[in-house]
Parts: C-alpha cells; sequence; structure tokens
C-alpha cells in the first residue's frame, strides 16, 4: 500500500470520525435528567517520499487524541436554562479523572476497532 492509499484511507475514516454527533454525543437518559458528553478532537497528519543513493522511500503517519472535556446534564423537570448544568472535566475535578482514566484504559479498544474496520475496507468485507 503506497502512502497516498493510506492518506486517502485515514482520510475517509477521519471524515467519518469528525462528525457533529462524535463532538456533542448522544444524550443518556438517566430518569430524571439526560447526560450528553461534549469532547474534544486533535489530529495531524503526515507524508513524504524522496529518493537517495540507495534507492526510492515513501512514508506516512498519523496521530490523534479525543478527550472529554464537559457534560452537559438536562434536568426533565425544570424549565429552561435553570435546567440545563454543564460541568467542566478539566483535570482538577474529580469526575474529569474517572472519565480520563476510563477513556485511557479504552484507548486500545477504540483503536483496535479503527484498524479492523481499515481492514475489512481493504480486504472489500466491510459494509
Amino acid at each position: 500500500m503506497t502512502g497516498e492509499q493510506m492518506l486517502r484511507i485515514t482520510a475517509d475514516e477521519l471524515d467519518r470520525l469528525l462528525s457533529p454527533s462524535h463532538v456533542m454525543g448522544q444524550a443518556v437518559d438517566l430518569g430524571d435528567k439526560a447526560v450528553i458528553a461534549v469532547t474534544e478532537f486533535g489530529f495531524g497528519i503526515g507524508a513524504g517520499g524522496g529518493k537517495g543513493k540507495d534507492g526510492e522511500g515513501e512514508g506516512s503517519g498519523g496521530g490523534g487524541k479525543i478527550a472529554p472535556v464537559a457534560l452537559v446534564l438536562v434536568y426533565k423537570d425544570v424549565k429552561g436554562p435553570d435546567g440545563i448544568q454543564v460541568l467542566s472535566l478539566n483535570r482538577d475535578n474529580p469526575v474529569a479523572q474517572v472519565i480520563t482514566a476510563l477513556s485511557e484504559s479504552l484507548a486500545p479498544q477504540v483503536i483496535k476497532a479503527i484498524k479492523a474496520m481499515s481492514e475489512k475496507k481493504d480486504t472489500g468485507k466491510g459494509d
């Protein structure tokens, strides 16, 4: 697979992942309230190639970060702005520490799922 093909596949996956529904998560119903997670994304991609005295070469790489930044609580029995509460998840917040620990422990599973999707696409067995 060439670097160009890898970048094209990566760009396609990023296009699918970077949607508003992933930044503002789906509401989770908790009875008297709903909780919506808010995340931030950061990605970088690079590629290059060249010729040298020993031949030609090319390569590509990338990296990314997805981090929770806030929770939006919507209280069903409170009307108007008073029924909405935003909890920041900065690292000093105990709730943020728990969520960060969970997201770090799930990162290998997320990476594995993305690789599996890419492999299905490469073999033509994807949906």
